[in-house]
């Protein structure tokens, strides 16, 4: 199905809550721009769930939100989505971004030699900071979005019928933004650095001149 979006958003600790939040108004975007949207969202962030309409629908756009490791990511509690080796090739023909740490190092690379069309992530930890006093309202803490912004900025470039290497340059840019606004201020310029640690291990593999 070349018109729709699938989105795992477990929500289970203040990472995930963050993820999935942030995560919400993507699908906003795809559902304005008329693509029939699976968001998965806490307990359906599940194995069987995401298998399920992986099968079934085969979207052509999948973002997974949720913790990782280079094999794997997971869903809600941490139950593992999609995991190298054992069901990577579900991805196949599919456009993937995960937001979650170290996958793309093996996950990555194994789902597109069994036909992802592209998988863009992070080959080293994705490190976000929040504010504790704004943990009940991700989208209105400031210091967040410096970090989860740029993620935004790369699914909605899809959306818009952007390839995969438009986007990613895109999202560097607002990443390089980013850093330079916290540069600025001396009580910010310390986060920089994990910033430019995003920005430097986010990577895609694949053909990224997929789109939408």
């Amino acid at each position: 199905m070349a018109d729709s979006l699938l989105m795992t958003r477990p929500e289970h600790d203040d990472t995930t809550f963050y993820l999935s939040s942030w995560g919400r108004k993507v699908l906003e975007v795809a559902e304005n721009r008329g693509l029939r949207v699976f968001d998965l969202h806490r307990e359906k962030a599940s194995r069987e769930e995401v298998e399920k309409k992986l099968k079934r629908f085969s979207p052509k756009l999948v973002v997974l939100n949720g913790h990782g490791d280079e094999d794997t990511v997971a869903g809600h509690k941490d139950q593992p989505l999609i995991r190298a080796g054992e069901n990577d090739e579900l991805l196949r023909s599919m456009i993937v971004y995960a937001i979650s740490c170290r996958s793309a190092k093996n996950l990555g690379v194994k789902s597109v030699e069994r036909g992802a069309l592209s998988y863009t992530g992070y080959i080293d930890d994705f490190i976000f900071f929040y504010e504790p006093a704004q943990v009940t309202r991700p989208l209105a803490d400031t210091t967040a979005a410096l970090f989860l912004q740029p993620s935004q900025v790369f699914t909605e470039s899809l959306l818009k019928g952007n390839t995969v290497a438009v986007a990613s340059e895109r999202t560097i840019a607002r990443m390089k933004q980013n850093i330079i606004a916290l540069l600025g201020d001396v009580s910010t310029a310390r986060l920089a650095g994990f910033l430019w640690w995003d920005m430097k291990n986010i990577v895609s593999h694949g053909r990224t001149d997929a789109s939408l």
